[in-house]
């Protein structure tokens, strides 16, 4: 019923940022007909960029830097959903709050996958990056039926190589998805008088012990010491306080933007 200009178009619109809702008033086309789109946005007939894993001898990604970041990024706020005739959508959630993050995370997807086309799909207080492939599963072995704390998460001996050489990017990934970095504050009492100390804390929260282990396993590596904070009897939350070890992920990590 609609011409590929006008589909075209409405996915442009949404690639920017645009809710369906938006979209489809202004070009009079269903919602239901650009999610359609959406989901067929990766032709299916198209070769599309090889896949490393595929090959006949298994490589790496090339741009391994880029693939550790969307690998925390998927292992915090990720999740792959199959479609029809095997193809895979990878969808991470990006609160709005950090336009900064979202541009970031798609521009990784797009240096993992670059003949993949990406799309913005806007909800409530947050935006779905997401891009679909035959391959995802490939890229993230992790993929499974329920929820990652559900089941056991473990990184592959090609993706621990990528994490032991860029453990940076990796934390980097998880704290944007599953973190955050914080000023909290105190007062002690100074020659009789009442004084207000800040400090800044970094946070990792996340249900998988697996997850969390992958987190804090990374961070010894790169010299940052943690502890573990427990909410009532869950320990899902992962401290980072000291100042010599807020200064290293200031230096390399920092807040969202």
């Amino acid at each position: 019923m609609y011409d590929m200009g006008t589909r075209r178009q409405a996915l442009s619109l949404v690639a920017q940022g645009r809710s369906l809702n938006s979209v489809s008033k202004e070009l009079g086309v269903s919602r239901a007909a650009i999610r359609s789109w959406q989901i067929r946005v990766e032709p299916l007939n198209s070769r599309g960029t090889e896949c490393p894993r595929c090959r006949d001898i298994p490589t790496k990604p090339e741009n391994e830097a880029a693939y550790a970041y969307l690998l925390g990024l998927y292992l915090g706020d990720g999740c792959l959903s199959r479609h029809r005739r095997g193809v895979y959508f990878l969808r991470i959630a990006c609160a709005d709050a950090w336009p900064g993050l979202i541009d970031t995370c798609a521009e990784a997807i797009l240096i993992v996958r670059p003949a993949n086309k990406v799309c913005r799909i806007q909800r409530p207080g947050c935006q779905y990056v997401t891009c679909s492939s035959k391959h995802w599963p490939c890229l993230f072995p992790q993929h499974g039926p329920g929820k990652k704390h559900d089941r056991t998460i473990a990184l592959e001996s090609w993706q621990q190589e990528i994490v032991d050489a860029h453990p940076w990017e990796f934390i980097r990934g998880l704290i944007h998805s599953d973190g955050c970095r914080i000023t909290n504050w105190t007062t002690r009492l100074v020659a009789g008088e009442r004084k207000r100390y800040e400090y800044p804390r970094y946070f990792f929260s996340n249900k998988s012990d697996d997850i969390r282990k992958l987190f804090s396993d990374t961070l010894d590596k790169v010299g940052v010491e943690w502890t573990t904070l427990a909410r009532g009897s869950d320990p899902f939350n992962i401290s980072v306080a000291r100042r010599a070890s807020v200064a290293l992920m200031d230096a390399h990590v920092g807040p969202k933007y």
